[in-house]
């Protein structure tokens, strides 16, 4: 999967700061329908999570591709980098560090709207698939944009941050502003320390608690070593800015015309479906819900297959 790269010119954020050049990796892939006005009618847009880029439709291939649900003969399929994530315009690759632009979740909305009009020529999408924090943006699209879209596809999220995962993003930011080589986040080498330490606790609740069980000593230890090291390669501000956005997540999800369907995990320790899913289910009036079991938890979602059918149906109709 090689992206490619577009630049939005003067991009104003929700803060009303101007970027000049606001920088957009991604990539796209299936059949394109053009209308006779040049527009193309056939997209669909996905949303990767926190840690993730325009490369994680790759978490979903069991769904993706010819005769699939996702029909890359029918559908064309367009994921990009979120702002505020490496190779997207964010304060370490912007070159802006502390200087780059707080944003919040709409920012990174209105950016991919703005990406689609001006690079694909969107006046219409046949639909939104977020995951995770991708989900959080899927919903204020159908928010913000609520005659977008035809559909929407949450995967494993929720319509706010509050408990764990309001606690682990302030934690996470904690230990990066604790290091004290962050200087407020204008420090001149990277918080090596304070990075590993926020991706290591990220590895708490990836996973079900079944799957930590089952799991040797050696094992849990090479994980955490591996979670360390790409903390090790992260940039903190990246970090903290993104935290940030995800807290200050709480969508208004009245005004949502799209047909939603909503599916979560049983063993999700992120967002378990007694607490987030069921309830967001039950605030979107007609959504769809689908609950599957996954020893993976949050990252289950590339045991997206046992879904398969209900998606299918979905998108059916």
């Amino acid at each position: 999967m090689q992206p490619k790269y577009f630049t939005l010119k003067n991009f104003k954020f929700e803060s009303q700061f101007i970027l000049p050049e606001l920088k957009i990796e991604y990539y796209s892939f299936g059949k394109k329908e053009i209308n006779e006005s040049g527009n193309l009618t056939n997209g669909i847009i996905y949303l990767h999570g926190w840690s993730g880029n325009y490369s994680s439709i790759k978490r979903i291939k069991d769904i993706v591709g010819p005769g699939k649900p996702l029909n890359t003969e029918k559908y064309h399929i367009i994921c990009p980098t979120a702002l505020g994530s490496p190779e997207t315009s964010c304060p370490s690759s912007s070159g802006l560090r502390h200087y780059f632009p707080k944003y919040k979740i709409k920012d990174m909305v209105n950016v991919a709207y703005s990406f689609l009009k001006e690079c694909f020529n969107v006046n219409h999408l046949r639909g939104v698939i977020g995951t995770s924090m991708g989900g959080f943006q899927a919903i204020e699209w159908a928010v913000s944009y609520p005659d977008f879209m035809d559909f929407v596809i949450l995967l494993t999220t929720s319509h706010d941050v509050k408990g764990k995962n309001f606690a682990v993003f302030n934690l996470m930011n904690t230990f990066i502003r604790n290091d004290p080589d962050y200087n407020d986040g204008k420090y001149k080498r990277n918080t090596e320390v304070g990075c590993q330490n926020a991706s290591m606790l990220l590895y708490l609740f990836g996973f079900s608690n079944t799957y930590y069980k089952n799991s040797s000593s050696e094992e849990i230890l090479e994980s955490i070593t591996e979670m360390k090291k790409e903390g090790a390669r992260m940039d903190a501000n990246d970090i903290v800015w993104r935290n940030e956005a995800a807290i200050s997540h709480d969508a208004r999800i009245s005004s949502i015309k799209a047909k939603v369907l909503i599916i979560g995990i049983n063993q999700d320790q992120y967002f378990p479906p007694e607490t987030d899913v069921i309830p967001l289910s039950k605030m979107i009036k007609g959504s769809k819900l689908f609950l599957y079991d996954s020893i993976l938890g949050h990252l289950g979602t590339s045991e997206i297959k046992k879904a398969e059918s209900v998606i299918r149906e979905f998108l059916g109709e």
